[in-house]
């Protein structure tokens, strides 16, 4: 067999030896009683992986074992439960980590193959149906352990698979199989589980007519009617009825420049084209607003606020950035604003500078306005001490603020914000408790910036945003900041902002900043550290300095305890760590008391170190707006830098989208990528086509659930 066939059967079997497996595991995991049986054990022992069954046996320590072809044969015709821990990648799985592709225990219940085909044939042909239901719904669904499902599971007796597939009417796709009469069985009871009766007979929540079924016997019982328009008219209403009593708010403070509001249209293009390619959308109702023109100097924009110019030159900056020169004009004169931007290009101030005319231009007395006029939302403590320390530059009459974030002294923060401030800055999970606790009162708040949306939904904090935003009045000024533009930040952008106007710098498809070399590498798993090493000893100057990703917090720890046992020096951040360590962990690489700095995703937005001369990708990111955001953290101030990037034969699913990016970026493409690129798309048409005529197989014990990645593969690790 040769090398590429080697690597296609182990990319498909999951090793050299659980190909075996695959038959026995098939039939274990249709079997719902199996299937309901592992769902909970892996709910009550989260080291187990999904098919892996990985065992933790101490650090250090490999789980693995042996599967013979015969003892499955014999345990298979004995209808006995067959099987043994199968060796995945390269032929071992590690015990604490995951459970490996391949590395998954099979099993065979009442006879194997045989009796499942006699069960389709009693029963007959099974059916696939799916329907949608509303997205804030899933959880009820779902439930607690995932014991809803499986009670819906039991009494139906269909198979249930809640999909990550949304519709645009924010609606997730229901996945039912089973035989037509099992199907209709759990579409009522999902019906009824979304949609609870009250004791007067009164339904609540919305389930979606939009229903589809490959054998097209599908229930097309009908749904309750709601009058949205009238929900929403209440809604209204009870918002005027909350807020009737606070003062009015100011919002425009906007004097146009004669010099800017008398340019051409063709001196407009070219300003906004040789500014990075900024792109202005009014995304209003109407689409009738007026865009204001861009300036070109920080005169233009605060020529009436000299205390603000005085800042600004104590802090040497020469001219406004790009999404600086459009922004300003936009926030000052009170619109709400969507700025897409990658980080470290000035939005900071983009949006601070108006927040400081906004606070001291209000008709009403700082005394008398009940708490802080401001409020800043970021996803990250780093980024939110990153925006406070922006603030405390600008000593601009008298304005006060406070950081607060989980991690931090919450005694200190408190003392700071009963004593009054103007500003918070502050991460959504520590704010919520305050705001819970009465200690802050965000109902004063008249200009909220959503500081890194994108980050913050990744992060899941969506509903303590949401939670927020309750007690936020309405007529506000908003402000969202984003490095990308996915679905999800579009609909935070339409629920709570107004008529906004939309400022893009760059590319509006996912691109790298282009003044970044990129470098790709296929390589083993276990050659990872070593290439690592070779890199820092050999091929880093002493003025380099390297941020090291990894995609896990344990991986951080150990590869940081790894390269100081190889006596060199490095820090480590990541989620888990002491928010003292994090500070100073971040001190000491920007300071350059140590150059490397081996850091998980939390690092990677935000993280204000201008002086990165390489990223090292150690694991490949979850998905690629990540990798963009990783490489975006080296070539930064008209510098250049250099990003590599380490892939294993377990990443080849993102290899066509790692192509178009380095493409679009004039990058060279190595030939092993686009080699990977075509083997997962072969080996993804061949699961299709066999899914489709009803020949699948699947090949392996999989790889089971990364929690921590937030990435859920099938048992064939293709998605």
């Amino acid at each position: 067999m040769t090398e590429e066939e080697d690597w296609d059967a182990e990319l498909e079997g999951g090793g050299t030896t659980s190909t075996v497996t695959a038959k026995p595991v098939y039939d274990a995991w249709n079997n719902s009683e199996c299937q309901n049986s592992y769902v909970a054990e892996n709910q009550r022992s989260p080291q187990k992986s999904v098919n892996g069954f990985a065992r933790s046996r101490g650090r250090g320590e490999w789980a693995s074992g042996r599967s013979d072809r015969n003892n499955w044969r014999d345990r298979d015709e004995n209808g006995g439960q067959g099987g043994g821990f199968g060796r995945g990648n390269r032929g071992r799985g590690f015990g604490r980590d995951e459970g490996r592709r391949g590395g998954g225990r099979g099993g065979s219940f009442g006879g194997g193959w045989s009796s499942r085909n006699e069960n389709n044939e009693e029963h007959g042909t099974e059916n696939q149906s799916t329907m949608y239901v509303e997205s804030s719904s899933v959880g009820r669904i779902i439930g607690k352990g995932g014991a809803k499902i499986r009670e819906l599971q039991d009494n139906s007796g269909a198979r249930i698979k809640v999909t990550r597939e949304e519709n645009d009417n924010g609606e997730t796709k229901i996945e039912i199989t089973g035989s037509p009469e099992v199907v209709a069985k759990a579409k009522e009871l999902i019906t009824e589980t979304v949609n609870p009766v009250d004791r007067m007979g009164r339904s609540f929540g919305r389930m979606s007519t939009n229903e589809a079924s490959s054998n097209s016997t599908s229930d097309s019982s009908p749904a309750p009617v709601i009058n949205w328009a009238m929900i929403r008219a209440n809604k209204d209403a009870n918002e005027k009825l909350k807020f009737k009593d606070l003062p009015e708010i100011r919002k425009n403070f906007y004097i146009e420049d004669p010099s800017v509001a008398n340019m051409h249209p063709e001196e407009i293009a070219h300003i906004r084209k040789t500014n990075n390619d900024i792109i202005v959308k009014d995304l209003s109702k109407d689409g009738d607003k007026r865009i204001p023109n861009p300036v070109r100097t920080f005169e233009e924009a605060f020529q009436h606020y000299p205390e603000i110019l005085d800042t600004i030159y104590a802090q040497n900056f020469k001219v406004p950035s790009p999404i600086q020169k459009q922004a300003w004009p936009v926030l000052l004169q009170g619109d709400d604003l969507i700025g897409i931007a990658q980080t470290g290009t000035g939005k900071t101030l983009a949006f601070l500078l108006p927040a400081f005319i906004h606070i001291d231009q209000q008709p009403v007395p700082r005394e008398e306005r009940g708490g802080p006029n401001v409020l800043v939302l970021s996803p990250t403590r780093e980024l939110a001490l990153q925006i406070e320390a922006e603030v405390k530059k600008f000593h601009y009459r008298g304005i006060k603020s406070v950081c607060v974030y989980g991690g931090g002294n919450r005694r200190e923060q408190i003392n700071v914000v009963t004593k009054g401030v103007e500003i918070i800055v502050a991460t959504p999970g520590r704010l919520n408790d305050l705001v819970m606790n009465k200690i802050v009162n965000v109902k004063s708040v008249t200009y909220l910036v959503l500081d890194e949306a994108d980050r913050m939904l990744d992060m899941g904090f969506e509903p303590e945003i949401k939670k927020i935003l309750l007690d936020i009045r309405p007529d506000r000024q908003t402000v969202m900041t984003s490095a990308t533009w996915p679905p999800g930040v579009r609909r935070l952008g339409e629920s709570y902002l107004k008529d906004p106007i939309q400022v893009f710098v760059g590319s509006l498809d996912l691109a790298t900043c282009h003044s970044v070399t990129q470098y790709i590498e296929i390589i083993e798993q276990e050659e990872k550290k070593e290439r690592l090493i070779t890199f820092i000893t050999e091929e880093m100057d002493a003025d380099d300095k390297v941020l090291v990703f990894v995609g896990k917090k344990l991986t951080a720890d150990d590869l940081s305890s790894d390269l100081s046992l190889n006596m060199i020096n490095c820090q480590c951040i990541h989620g888990d760590r002491e928010q003292c360590d994090r500070e100073q962990a971040l001190e000491d690489f920007k300071e350059g008391h140590t150059r490397i700095l081996v850091a998980t995703d939390v690092a990677s937005r935000g993280l204000d170190v201008k002086d990165i001369t390489h990223v090292f990708n150690y694991d490949f990111p979850r998905n690629m707006e990540e990798y963009v955001h990783r490489v975006g953290r080296t070539g930064r101030a008209g510098k250049t830098g250099k990003s590599i990037t380490l892939i294993t034969r377990s990443d080849w699913r993102s290899a066509a989208h790692l192509i178009e990016i380095l493409e679009e970026a004039n990058q060279i493409v190595p030939d092993e990528l686009l080699s990977m690129a075509r083997r997962y798309e072969a080996h993804k048409q061949k699961m299709q086509e066999e899914r489709a005529n009803g020949t699948y197989r699947p090949r392996g014990g999989g790889r089971g659930r990364r929690r921590e990645e937030g990435v859920y593969l099938c048992m064939d690790g293709v998605p």
